[in-house]
This record gives C-alpha cells, sequence and structure tokens, in this order.
C-alpha cells in the first residue's frame, strides 16, 4: 500500500519521476504477490518463496 500511496502523492505533486519509481514499486509488489507474472497457483512452493524473497528485496532496496 506504500508504493499505491506513493503514486497519489507524485501525481498531487504532479512530480512525473516520483509516479514513475513509484509505479515501478508498485509493479514489483504485484509480481511478488501473483497478480502479475506466472499465477501463484502453477508455480511449487519454493518458487513462489523466491518470487516473494525477491520482491520483498527490491521493494526494500528500491525505497532505502
Amino acid at each position: 500500500m506504500a508504493a499505491r500511496r506513493a503514486v497519489g502523492q507524485a501525481l498531487r505533486a504532479k512530480d512525473p519521476d516520483a509516479e514513475r519509481r513509484a509505479r515501478a514499486q508498485v509493479n514489483t509488489a504485484k509480481i511478488a504477490l501473483g497478480e502479475r507474472g506466472t499465477p501463484w497457483w502453477e508455480q511449487s512452493d519454493q518458487e513462489r518463496e523466491i518470487r516473494w524473497t525477491t520482491g520483498l528485496q527490491q521493494l526494500k532496496t528500491d525505497t532505502a
């Protein structure tokens, strides 16, 4: 949700660079959650855990 809020803040501030970064974070979160890309039910437990872990690490790096 933090990334979604950041999109709204960027839009209100009319800051296209911040909007681009926030939308990229939303995309990363959606992929990690299985909303985009390979459906979670088509992945093994290990594949899902790797996707979640990778997505979380990327989000932490993006916000640092």
